[in-house]
């Protein structure tokens, strides 16, 4: 990481990861429900991997996407001959998402980028005041 990290790349960070968890949790609201001929095509969660990056000169920790990955839950199947992706056994896979976590997942992330927002907010008030006070 060039130079020293300061609180707005604290917070640019944060507010980064926030937003990753919150496209991840709507890519799988949107894709619950769907179903596919296979096992093999059908939709699987996000999930975002994140980790601590430590900065060495200033002592400040932050997160960084490791990355995002599917998770490894197996599809619905369900019998339904009459659909137009049933396979040759007359089955469909339906998509394993959780429609009540992922907006929990949602809502969190959103209050969490929130939070960070409010963080800066108050860091820029002390600043100016601090200035105001020279």
């Amino acid at each position: 990481m060039p130079g020293q990290m300061t609180l707005f790349d604290v917070a640019q960070r944060a507010m980064s990861a926030q937003l990753v968890r919150m496209n991840t949790a709507a890519s799988n609201l949107a894709n619950a429900g769907s179903v596919a001929g296979s096992e093999a095509e059908a939709y699987r969660p996000l999930r975002p991997v994140f980790a601590e990056q430590l900065d060495q000169a200033t002592g400040l920790s932050t997160v960084r996407v490791d990355g995002v990955y599917r998770a490894d839950v197996t599809p619905t199947k369900t019998h339904d001959p009459n659909h137009p992706l049933a396979d040759e056994n007359g089955d469909v896979w339906a998509s394993p998402v959780d429609e009540n976590s992922e907006m929990v997942e949602m809502m969190e992330a959103s209050r969490q980028y929130r939070n960070v927002v409010d963080a800066l907010s108050t860091a820029k008030q002390l600043m100016l005041e601090t200035m105001r006070m020279k």
